[in-house]
């Protein structure tokens, strides 16, 4: 029992981030895409992504803030990328 409680406490800093992409189909392209990369430290960070209803969910959990910090950034930053080339190159949605 005192293994789980160590477990549960170690991932003590945690965020959510919700990206409305306007449609389902290329919810499921940064999806699809991101989900690929997992965490460099995954004994630090963990990252659960969902998409659904046009949107892009993700939840992160880290040992330290810092982690999460970095975990976050890195994760923008790709996300911000990807976003750009679906607008760029990707397909028509007909609001």
């Amino acid at each position: 029992m005192a293994a789980t409680t160590d477990a549960q406490s170690k991932w003590e800093f945690s965020c959510e981030l919700e990206v409305n992409l306007g449609s389902q189909e290329h919810a499921q392209i940064i999806y699809t895409a991101l989900s690929v990369d997992k965490e460099l430290q995954p004994d630090k960070v963990k990252r659960v992504m969902s998409a659904s209803d046009g949107k892009l969910l993700v939840h992160f959990e880290a040992t330290e803030a810092r982690f999460l910090r970095a975990s976050f950034s890195a994760f923008v930053d790709v996300l911000t990328l990807a976003t750009k080339t679906i607008e760029e190159f990707g397909p028509v949605i007909e609001v």
